[in-house]
């Protein structure tokens, strides 16, 4: 019994001598599938675009999809997968016209708005997304707001001047300015609800009843945050003149034992076996090993290697400049060797040919800069599941840890890795103090009875 039937609802297919008519040739018949594949070939393939479709595009996008098109392919989009996305544009962009919305006026409402109305499949959100983010860089759509606070309310202007200060006198990063801003505006909701705000009226009682609140629903860490975040809040208020009194002193503490672990670094043998284990004749495998020496010789966060460009190194100094990812400060670290010839190796053979000034890169359409930290974390696990490990923990911090262990071996103090490390604190250095046994054990108490 064959597993195809027998008969199949065929389709004419009228071959004529030129493009634009003539004589019949003949006539072929071919099942009804073959007229649907026929006309999605000749909607997305021409000779003089990267895309065609069946009518011309209507609205106010279709003067921008040669440029679109034309950047997806420059991000490695084959021409299969950019025909969908164009036909989505060009329904997105009658539907804009039917709803009488300008380009001026376009925002990521009306893309949800679109996408409710459309029943989306897989890839579409990103496909608008990635064409709202391509008409901003060209100054056709209005950009959006850099802060993610809108002065919508009183406590909201306060909280973005916050925000404000955060970054340009205290030069913090943005991620500090997501953990300091939401504490903020809370103490303030908390306080005033959503009447007029009386900064002058704050007391030491609010700190605490806001405080005590917290501390009874976060964890011991997140209790802690919120402390710090009040504290600094609290210290701005007093420096822009709103309170009088140090609000900042009235913030208590929350018991949160700091430096309780060990450090749980990855053993030498484990590291040499991670590092071995990247193939060097494959783009992936430069790009990984140039980043896993990253974290292991120069003890790089992950949030670091996402934000490094080509412009951080200076091959001539042999140099690499960082911007910290828990502050906005920069510094300057010397690049080894060893690093220096894996990256040069990643840019003359694993990198693909792009725009983009970010350093490292995704291997797959669209190429663009890696976006977030978990994909360090990504690439961590994927090393050790094929080196075939069992390292005390997962995540790429482990190799931080490492470099910090092997210089207390070398006789490193903890200045010299506080400095390498870029702590801004020696308190944070010091819980390295814990594993350097050679220094802890003349310490120890002789055992009684004598025993070893």
């Amino acid at each position: 019994m064959p597993s195809s039937p027998i008969c199949r609802v065929t389709v004419p297919i009228y071959w004529q001598a030129g493009l634009s008519g003539g004589p019949l040739l003949g006539i072929a018949f071919f099942p009804s599938w073959f007229s649907v594949f026929f006309m999605e070939n000749q909607m997305e393939y021409s000779e003089s675009k990267l895309w065609s479709l069946l009518r011309a595009p209507e609205g106010p996008l279709a003067c921008h999809l040669d440029a679109f098109a034309k950047e997806l392919a420059e991000q490695g989009c084959k021409r299969r997968s950019t025909a969908p996305q164009i036909r989505l544009i060009a329904r997105f962009s009658q539907w804009l016209t039917a709803n009488s919305i300008s380009l001026d006026a376009l925002s990521d409402e009306h893309v949800e708005r679109f996408l409710r109305q459309e029943r989306p499949k897989p890839g579409d959100r990103l496909c608008l997304h990635r064409l709202m983010a391509f008409l901003r860089r060209g100054g056709v759509v209005n950009q959006q707001a850099a802060t993610p606070y809108i002065e919508a309310s009183p406590i909201q202007a306060v909280v973005v001047a916050f925000g404000k200060h955060l970054r340009d006198a205290q030069a913090l990063s943005l991620a500090t300015h997501r953990q300091y801003l939401p504490f903020a505006e809370q103490f303030l909701a908390e306080r005033f609800g959503s009447g007029s705000i009386e900064l002058a009226e704050l007391s030491a009682a609010d700190v605490m009843v806001f405080i005590t609140r917290q501390a009874a629903r976060l964890s011991p860490a997140r209790a802690k945050c919120a402390t710090i975040a009040l504290r600094s809040f609290l210290r701005y208020l007093r420096l822009r003149g709103d309170v009088k009194l140090d609000l900042a002193a009235a913030v208590p503490t929350v018991p949160n034992w700091s430096m309780t672990a060990i450090p749980r670094a990855i053993s030498p043998d484990h590291l040499r076996a991670v590092l071995d284990s990247c193939r060097r004749d494959t783009a992936v495998g430069c790009r990984d090993y140039a980043i896993l020496l990253l974290l292991a010789r120069l003890g790089l966060r992950s949030s670091e290697i996402v934000a490094l460009t080509l412009d951080n190194i200076n091959w001539d100094r042999g140099c690499l400049t960082v911007v910290g990812s828990k502050s906005a400060l920069s510094s300057e670290l010397p690049l080894p060797a060893e690093v220096g010839n894996a990256i040069a190796d990643y840019l003359k053979r694993g990198r693909p040919r792009s725009g983009c000034r970010q350093l490292f890169l995704r291997t797959k359409a669209p190429i663009r800069g890696l976006r977030s930290q978990t994909t360090i974390g990504s690439i961590v696990l994927t090393a050790i599941a094929r080196a075939q490990i069992q390292p005390p923990r997962r995540g790429a911090h482990q190799f931080r840890h490492a470099l910090a262990c092997d210089m207390l071996r070398q006789g490193a103090n903890l200045i010299e890795i506080g400095s390498v490390l870029r702590h801004r604190r020696q308190k944070t250095t010091m819980i390295y103090a814990k594993v350097d046994f050679a220094a802890l054990r003349p310490l120890s108490l002789a055992w009684p009875g004598g025993a070893q």
